[in-house]
């Protein structure tokens, strides 16, 4: 069966210098799916959906 992704992320990792703010993250969103992005202040969301 195949999956038809709006979305596809496979370790993606966002540096700003020497400082890690998004590690190894994978997410798979398919289309017509509603996603939810939650986490605390500073967890790397905006840089994560930039």
């Amino acid at each position: 069966m195949s999956e038809d992704l709006a979305i596809d992320v496979h370790g993606m990792t966002k540096r700003f210098g020497n400082r890690t703010v998004v590690n190894h993250i994978d997410l798979q969103v398919r289309s017509g799916e509603i996603y939810g992005f939650l986490g605390p202040n500073g967890s790397g969301k905006t840089t994560f959906i930039r």
